[in-house]
């Protein structure tokens, strides 16, 4: 069984991996989409 930061960590690379192919396809909207995001799962982090 994994981890919750195992879990965490591999959620966060698997949008990064979305994030490049938003970026490679230049679709502007889904970037910002998941950069909002990841900046959602960072703070809410940070808070605990």
């Amino acid at each position: 069984m994994r981890t919750a930061a195992a879990q965490n960590t591999q959620r966060v690379d698997e949008y990064l991996d979305l994030l490049n192919l938003a970026s490679s396809l230049g679709d502007q909207k889904w970037q910002k989409e998941i950069i909002r995001k990841l900046s959602y799962m960072y703070e809410s982090k940070r808070e605990h």
